[in-house]
């Protein structure tokens, strides 16, 4: 659903800059509070894994593909302010690097693809998890909803901002229809891969999904052939946190991700995705501009000169991966130390004492 420069006008485009700008200032404060010793070292990953799993479009329907969003998947595995940054960080890179959306457009796709499918997922994710019982099972089931929600939500969305600012003269009634019918299907897609993928990490690690946070299991034990509650102080001691590597996942995803963009990317439907076909067969797209950075050596998800096509597009997809885990880990763990210098009592005696020396002398 990356939107191309020329779909929206001047006035409405730079509007949703100012609106992604500041969700990322808002979000850059409220990540500060989710980023600790779980989530900062996969958060750069989470972005990572989302670049990789958008270059697998999968076959929709009547000719159309679709790919993954991501705002659920991230807001559940690392928590909604820092999932509007994983996006945010992953439209850039797609933008800068690889000509995918707009640069004019970067806040409309923000706003679209990251603020409003991370919004709309965690409220509805966390709605399900309060009046569901707290299980693996329906933490998954409740991830795989949000996913599903999130993207029609964002096709409404995009329509609301192109009946503001749209730069053709199309009726905004068949647009929502489209929209809404194709990505409906979009987002059964999105929910298999966001269930799929939270319920893998709570299978294995739940202290590192952020929605599963309080997930536990009592000890049950057989009392007159009967399973019960063992009393609290049965309970096994858990592990403390800062005592599990979390080294073994985030090698296991990385991996994953290398593998999905620079193998897997390969078998990805060719199709027109959602909002191409819509707007093709709508004609939202007679004014549609070049992208500005569409001499860039990655354009199009190609590496320049390498004529082998599997080969050019497996190594775009590795540097995508590359370059966005690289640049996600740096803004959170900077945002991880800001938060430690920030409560660190240490810290803050140290820079009192050297401020009082400071007046003294």
């Amino acid at each position: 659903m990356h939107v191309p420069d020329g779909f929206i006008n001047a006035p409405v485009s730079a509007a949703t800059g100012v609106i992604a700008a500041g969700a990322i200032a808002v979000s850059l404060r409220g990540a500060r509070r989710e980023l600790d010793e779980r989530t900062a070292p996969l958060a750069g990953l989470v972005a990572a894994f989302i670049f990789a799993v958008q270059m697998l479009n999968f076959p929709v329907a009547a000719g159309t593909s679709g790919h993954l969003l991501g705002g659920a998947l991230a807001a559940i595995l690392v928590g909604p302010y820092t999932g509007v940054l994983c996006v945010s960080v992953v439209l850039l890179m797609q933008g800068v690097l690889f000509a995918d959306g707009g640069l004019t457009a970067l806040g409309v796709n923000i706003t679209d693809m990251a603020i409003v499918t991370t919004v709309v997922a965690y409220l509805t994710f966390r709605g399900l998890v309060k009046v569901l019982p707290r299980t693996r099972r329906s933490l998954t089931a409740s991830s795989f909803v949000a996913a599903l929600i999130s993207v029609p939500a964002a096709a409404i969305a995009f329509t609301f901002l192109y009946a503001l600012g749209g730069t053709t003269d199309v009726s905004i009634g068949k647009v929502a229809t489209a929209m809404v019918g194709v990505h409906v299907l979009i987002g059964i897609g999105e929910a298999a891969i966001t269930a799929l993928t939270v319920g893998a990490v709570i299978a294995v690690r739940p202290d590192l999904v952020y929605g599963a946070r309080g997930l536990t299991q009592k000890l049950k034990l057989r009392v007159g052939g009967e399973l019960v509650d063992a009393p609290d102080a049965a309970a096994e001691k858990p592990v403390p946190v800062a005592a599990r590597s979390h080294r073994k996942v985030w090698i296991a995803g990385l991996v994953t991700s290398l593998v999905l963009a620079g193998f897997v990317s390969f078998y990805a439907s060719a199709n027109p995705d959602g909002l191409e076909k819509v707007a093709a067969d709508k004609g939202i797209d007679k004014k549609v501009e070049e992208h500005a950075t569409s001499d860039s050596p990655l354009a199009d998800y190609g590496v320049e000169d390498i004529t082998d096509t599997r080969l050019s597009g497996g190594l775009a997809g590795v540097i995508g991966v590359g370059v966005t885990v690289v640049a996600g880990s740096a803004v959170f763990w900077a945002l991880r130390r800001r938060r430690t210098t920030d409560t660190d009592p240490a810290s803050t005696a140290s820079v009192t004492s050297s401020s009082e020396t400071s007046e003294n002398a």
